[in-house]
């Protein structure tokens, strides 16, 4: 059977859906050479749809114009389709308020706004951080920072050899000293999912807050922060089939309330004198200066588009999709997959015994395969497997299984050139 098939059987769709929503994407119809594009790099970037771009396109050319600040027509559209996408972005993760839905750069600009906002306010000499081994850099480094400027400490809650978490040993990192807890939802290189709810709900037992990183989540997973009672939440656009440039941070409020903002200038102040400034309401607190007014619309017609096919959908395909691929390279001589937990989305990262990663990179994108290789940014992860780097495969509900046919006849190419 068809991983499409398994897809729609439960709601009676034809299977001929997957490819009607392959040709919603104008550039899966490419080709690399002579080779058709098959792409399996969704957990750097996913693609666009024609939806999204034809926004984008009426934006431009029909709304554009800056926001918040004028009475004139344009102004006034522009304003409005700005909010109308944070209130579909609301709704997405089922936030409690429109207001703590704080529009950022991306996932990386959201986690240093609380670093800075929340940590440099509330994290003092002594504290501790409790990261997870599975982190992407972006929500480790801007933690080193802050506990190098205020002389707190970092603890890493470590992986067993299947690239999950040791939730005991995450328990015991707790202490009196303990101020927050940053984690990922998804790991970006092995596609691990971690229980974050469980671990959420340990740390509010005492008293410290949890921000999650949801960047490889969020396209994947249906998301419900009310549900998960995370004090914030934050990914990008260009994960979820929408415009680089442009994520949110999700906050409690009262959180928010409280944070120092991380930028300054316009729009983000109630008032200003020279004697003092007085800072705007949530969310505009923490949005100085002209925002990405384009890239917001079109995370909105993003988030529309991908609601609409259902994101239990999209989690029931791809699971299919991981089984298959997971089957197929578990059984190629020399190819090691790591990272095999049981609860995993889409991504497949593995090594080629006696070939570089990048070699096997570089051979399959002859044959048209679009794979990333390296470390990731989870040089951590790397350094626990003992490995410099790995070829990482990651699927969408845009995916097929011939596409899977396709990398593995190409993984055996990578072979018959290095190893024959």
């Amino acid at each position: 059977m068809k991983a499409a098939d398994i897809l729609f059987q439960a709601d009676n769709v034809s299977a001929t859906c997957i490819n009607q929503f392959r040709a919603d994407f104008p550039i899966l119809n490419l080709k690399v050479g002579d080779k058709p594009l098959v792409y399996l790099d969704n957990a750097a970037s996913s693609q666009m749809p024609q939806f999204v771009i034809d926004r984008l396109v009426r934006y431009q050319t029909t709304q554009h114009a800056n926001i918040h600040r004028a009475v004139h027509h344009l102004s006034e559209i522009a304003t409005h389709e700005y909010e109308f996408a944070r209130q579909k972005l609301q709704h997405f993760i089922n936030a409690r308020e429109e207001r703590e839905v704080i529009f950022t750069s991306g996932t990386t600009d959201a986690i240093n706004l609380v670093m800075h906002g929340y940590g440099r306010k509330f994290i003092q000499k002594g504290n501790e951080i409790i990261l997870t081994r599975l982190e992407h850099h972006s929500n480790i480094v801007p933690w080193q920072m802050l506990a190098e400027e205020k002389e707190a400490v970092i603890r890493v809650v470590p992986i067993n050899d299947s690239g999950e978490l040791l939730v005991e040993e995450y328990e015991k990192l707790f202490n009196e000293n303990t101020r927050f807890v940053a984690l990922t939802h998804v790991s970006n290189a092995l596609g691990t999912i971690n229980p974050i709810k469980e671990m959420i709900a340990f740390a509010h037992q005492r008293g410290v807050p949890v921000l999650i990183d949801g960047a490889q989540a969020a396209a994947h997973l249906a998301i419900d922060v009310q549900a998960l009672d995370c004090d914030f939440y934050t990914f990008s656009a260009h994960k979820l089939c929408g415009p680089t440039g442009i994520g949110i941070l999700y906050g409690k409020a009262g959180h928010l309330e409280a944070m120092q903002p991380f930028k300054g200038g316009g729009d983000m102040i109630s008032s200003v004198t020279f004697e003092k400034t007085t800072y705007n309401t949530l969310p505009y607190k923490f949005e100085a200066g002209t925002p990405p007014i384009a890239a917001a619309i079109g995370f909105g017609a993003a988030i529309d588009y991908l609601s609409n096919i259902g994101l239990d959908k999209i989690a029931r395909y791809e699971h299919e999709l991981l089984t298959y691929a997971t089957e197929r390279l578990s059984v190629i001589p020399g190819v090691k997959i790591v990272g095999n937990s049981v609860s995993k989305v889409a991504v497949i990262s593995f090594t080629m015994d006696g070939i570089h990663p990048h070699d096997v990179g570089t051979l399959l994108n002859q044959e048209g395969i679009a794979v990333r290789t390296g470390h990731h940014c989870a040089q951590p992860i790397m350094q626990r497997f003992n490995i410099p780097a790995t070829s990482r495969a990651s699927f969408a509900f845009y995916n097929t299984q011939d596409e899977v046919d396709a990398l593995i006849e190409g993984i055996q190419i990578v072979k018959k050139v290095f190893l024959s």
